[in-house]
């Protein structure tokens, strides 16, 4: 059984917790900070992460799969074996992280975070037991967002390994892409770079829809939008058989001398 432990901030304590329990374990109850750094813990740490079973509130959930950044890497982190979504249902008081031999209470204060181990062999082996239980039982949540790593590779295949690095960067430099309105989603931010690299919307569109990210309807109606706003232009391709295709650019748009790094900050001063 652990001994309390205790971190700088929410990551540093997650690290210790993790290296202190040393295998697999529960995520009870987390808060949207909480898993958000957790994620961003287990994408670093890559390989190394055990299994790891979340049974989170679905307003967690819901708030996670709104933030492409933290969904893409949490999808990434299903894929790979290291984690499984499951609905908590009723009350947790706390943020617990529990194994068979270990549990441990988050509890943040104001300039740390503090993590305070269960004294009890018995009382972990009951509260395994019990949120074991509770999680063989609950709803599965999808994130239906695709994992990151996907969404690069495929889009260096699909687009090419310019549009793919603008991607990155543009990624980069944003805290969040979120699709609720308080920032650029992924279809405007894959149609940004898609336009800086003079590709054709049906390619984007194609590659967004196959990989998951949304509809071709969604990037058309999309495109239309930010073509309406100034963000984007278009010229019409003609091709062999059937209605020519339209080639995304920036044209005459303020974000035409814009970097990749300048891309979303741009836009953003447009759209708001």
């Amino acid at each position: 059984m652990g001994s309390n432990l205790r971190g700088d901030d929410r990551s540093a304590a997650i690290e210790a917790i993790v290296e202190e329990i040393g295998g697999d374990f529960l995520l009870v109850d987390p808060s949207v900070d909480v898993f958000r750094a957790f994620v961003e813990y287990g994408v670093e740490t890559d390989a190394g992460l055990p299994t790891v079973r979340v049974l989170a509130k679905e307003s967690v959930l819901k708030d996670t799969r709104d933030d492409f950044l933290v969904a893409a890497d949490a999808a990434d982190l299903v894929e790979s074996g290291h984690l499984e979504l499951r609905v908590l249902e009723g009350v947790v008081e706390n943020t617990l992280f529990v194994s068979e031999d270990d549990l441990f209470a988050l509890v943040p204060a104001s300039e740390s975070v503090a993590c305070l181990a269960a004294d009890s062999d018995e009382f972990v082996a009951d509260a395994y037991a019990t949120f074991d239980d509770r999680f063989e039982t609950a709803a599965a949540f999808d994130l239906r967002t695709p994992g990151l790593s996907r969404v690069r590779e495929t889009m260096d295949e699909s687009i090419g390994p310019d549009a793919r690095a603008d991607f990155d960067t543009v990624l980069a430099s944003l805290e969040a892409a979120r699709g609720n309105g308080e920032g650029l989603d992924e279809v405007t931010i894959s149609l940004l770079v898609a336009a800086k690299n003079e590709a054709l919307l049906y390619d984007i569109s194609k590659w967004g829809e196959d990989v998951g990210i949304a509809s071709k309807a969604t990037f058309s109606r999309t495109k239309t939008e930010l073509e309406d706003m100034g963000i984007i232009d278009t010229e019409k391709v003609p091709i062999d058989v059937g209605r020519p295709r339209l080639r995304l650019k920036f044209g005459d748009t303020p974000l035409a001398d814009a970097s990749s790094e300048e891309l979303a900050s741009v836009a953003q001063k447009v759209i708001n």
